[in-house]
């Protein structure tokens, strides 16, 4: 995406993994939810881990030790102008899907189309862009997009998934089913047990198996899912030898849940890993659509009756640390540095979308004593309220129209413990606030049409964000349904910011509007800042091997394989 790729042509595989790692065994992972569907690529349904990973290529490989540079998978090579407006893709002649089919340009352009018409609306998004899509050959196909200068667009298609043609139409696609998905990478859909667990196979006639990019990856000759409901259950799963890892997120779970006998006896180990990616944004958020949470004055009261030091030290250890960018953990973070002359220069011409403290990098969340007793941010809360014309009648707090002010908070696991004492601070000043608790598939249809005043989300970012930030924050998609724009940000600002960071040119200038995104991010108060994890926390059987150096794109289980010793 910025400046060189990190390998040269010719090499033998990337630097993050074991080239040579003995293929075989069985990694069983366990997953929360359920799922409907074989298709992840379209809006209906909840679909079933893995496919993405192990089943559908696209025409180039992501490199998994730089930010976002590609290199040859379904393609083996590409044609690029330095102007980046338009791409050719050669297909590599020994390309096949898993039933020994050909992959062609037909197949390529099949996809695309489908994706532009039927995908996700990311998919829809980007693909707009696109003014011309030609089959030049059987094997060659070239996209020519519009003037809109985003210099991200050829590797958007450069990992765009390439469906069989002879297997999909138009028509079915955008079908929910549990059919097994048809593509062309290492792994194929051998059992389906319809909500329950998948099981995937190493596809031993793999085309792709001796490419760079594949060496020493994909290594399990057996890959299943099983699902759970309960977050409880599945450890206890794992505790007991049913699942073969395990990536950790609670802190009070890793200091203290991690003494069992399988620890002990050294059949699981237990590992801290230095991340490299950055943490991003889990935090409450707020759905901007709705009247209550319109008002700019309501989100800064809401975010300063969350009580973060008293939730980290009394569930937490004290563990996590506060998220106060939305690109946590990376240089990518405005939080910490003064906007520079670039910044200043991209938001010139959007006067006051910026607060002060964000442009000084000084938009530091409020903090507490951790005593549970949050009286003087409350006493700020309602003053917040109070001149805004909100008022307390009776014990509950009313809107300027007299209405009582109550909140639903959409779930779809217990998160009552964290909650809690949120819940709590929020009555103390008249609000309610209920926990509504949905199964995953009325979970996800609610999000899809944005049938939620609150809800716990993460956006993750990479160290190379770009199309996808549209997805999340563009004023625009965000009127779609099924976007990730969650809190229905829609910032003139935060537009220009994005299209900024896509027509940047150099690492620098990148940097400078990812910046600026994030200070638009933080001063709209779209969002309650939660908490990250300081590194990967990770616990495996110990039959399960990994690479000594992890790899910038973070822990990547295909890289990993069974010791048979």
């Amino acid at each position: 995406m910025h400046g060189e790729p990190k390998f040269a042509p010719g090499f033998s595989s990337f630097t993050s993994v074991n080239p040579d790692a003995p293929k075989g065994g069985r990694l069983v992972q366990g997953t929360l939810g359920s799922f409907d569907t074989t298709n992840p690529f379209i809006i209906m349904g909840v679909p079933v881990a893995g496919v993405r990973e192990n089943v559908a290529e696209s025409l180039m490989a992501r490199s998994i030790d730089e930010p976002f540079t590609l290199y040859g998978l379904l393609a083996e090579s590409v044609e690029l102008p330095d102007d980046r407006s338009q791409i050719t893709f050669n297909i590599n002649p020994k390309a096949q899907f898993s039933d020994g089919r050909p992959v062609t340009a037909a197949d390529v352009l099949f996809s695309f189309e489908v994706l532009k018409e039927k995908g996700r609306p990311t998919h829809r998004s980007y693909f707009k862009k696109v003014v011309n899509a030609e089959q030049l050959s059987d094997l060659k196909i070239r996209f020519v997009f519009d003037a809109s200068g985003d210099r991200e667009l050829p590797l958007i298609l450069g990992v765009m998934p390439v469906f069989a043609r002879h297997v999909l139409t138009s028509e079915t696609f955008e079908q929910t089913t549990l059919t097994p998905f048809i593509g062309s990478g290492p792994y194929t859909m051998a059992t389906i047990n319809p909500g329950r667990s998948i099981t995937y196979k190493r596809n031993p006639g793999y085309w792709g198996r001796d490419l760079p990019v594949n060496r020493g990856r994909f290594n399990f000759d057996e890959l299943r899912y099983d699902y759970f409901r309960d977050d409880n259950v599945m450890f206890e799963a794992f505790k007991n030898g049913e699942i073969d890892i395990r990536f950790e997120d609670n802190p009070a779970l890793w200091s203290q849940g991690y003494d069992f006998p399988a620890i002990r006896d050294g059949r699981i180990l237990k590992a801290e890993i230095p991340a490299q990616q950055p943490a991003g944004m889990n935090a409450l958020v707020f759905n901007t659509r709705k009247p209550l949470f319109a008002n700019p004055a309501v989100r800064r009261a809401l975010i300063q009756l969350y009580d973060f030091e008293f939730v980290n030290r009394s569930l937490f250890n004290g563990l996590y640390k506060r998220t106060q960018s939305f690109f946590e953990r990376s240089v990518l973070s405005s939080t910490g540095r003064e906007a520079d002359a670039e910044e200043r220069r991209l938001l010139s011409p959007f006067p006051g979308s910026v607060t002060p403290e964000a442009m000084a990098g000084r938009s530091w969340l409020p903090e507490t004593d951790g005593s549970g007793r949050n009286r003087t941010n409350l006493g700020k809360a309602l003053d917040i309220l109070t001149k805004a014309g909100f008022k307390t009648v009776g014990g509950r707090l009313t809107d300027p129209a007299g209405n009582p002010v109550a909140i639903e908070m959409l779930v779809n696991s217990a998160q009552q413990r964290l909650l809690s004492g949120y819940v709590a601070d929020l009555a103390r000043i008249g609000i309610t606030l209920t926990i509504r608790q949905v199964d995953s598939a009325q979970y996800q249809a609610r999000l899809r049409t944005y049938d939620y005043d609150m809800i716990q989300y993460s956006w993750v970012p990479s160290l190379s964000p770009g199309n996808e930030q549209l997805f999340r924050f563009s004023g625009a998609v965000g009127k779609q349904p099924g976007s990730f724009n969650f809190a229905g940000v829609d910032s003139p600002a935060a537009d220009a910011m994005i299209t900024a960071m896509l027509s940047a040119r150099g690492p620098e200038t990148f940097r400078s509007a990812v910046r600026a995104l994030d200070r638009v991010l933080l001063s709209g108060d779209y969002v309650i800042p939660l908490y990250h994890v300081p590194a990967y926390w990770v616990a495996h059987a110990a039959r399960i091997r990994r690479p000594a150096q992890p790899a910038m794109a973070g822990l990547l289980i295909d890289t990993w394989w069974t010791d048979k010793k």
